[in-house]
């Protein structure tokens, strides 16, 4: 994706590419681009992208989603024990 390569390239030598540093720099991009830009980029990618983009956003929701399970889970489990 263009826009990958060319974040990249901003950034490149500049941050260290920690977890943190990435999402700071995705959370400001995603800030400053309108709906309408989010869905040209979209409109932009291959199928291979597309499909990869969305098996990332499924993962990253269900992984999310069986975290905050285990959490419910685990405090639930703890209310049972006292």
């Amino acid at each position: 994706m263009k826009l990958i390569e060319e974040i990249f390239e901003l950034y490149r030598g500049r941050i260290r590419g920690t977890e943190e540093d990435l999402d700071l720099i995705a959370l400001t991009i995603l800030e400053e681009t309108s709906r309408e830009d989010l869905l040209e980029l979209i409109h932009e990618l291959s199928t291979e992208e597309l499909q990869y983009f969305f098996r990332l956003y499924i993962f990253e929701t269900l992984k999310e989603k069986w975290s905050g399970e285990e959490i419910e889970l685990s405090a639930y489990q703890n209310r049972e024990l006292h």
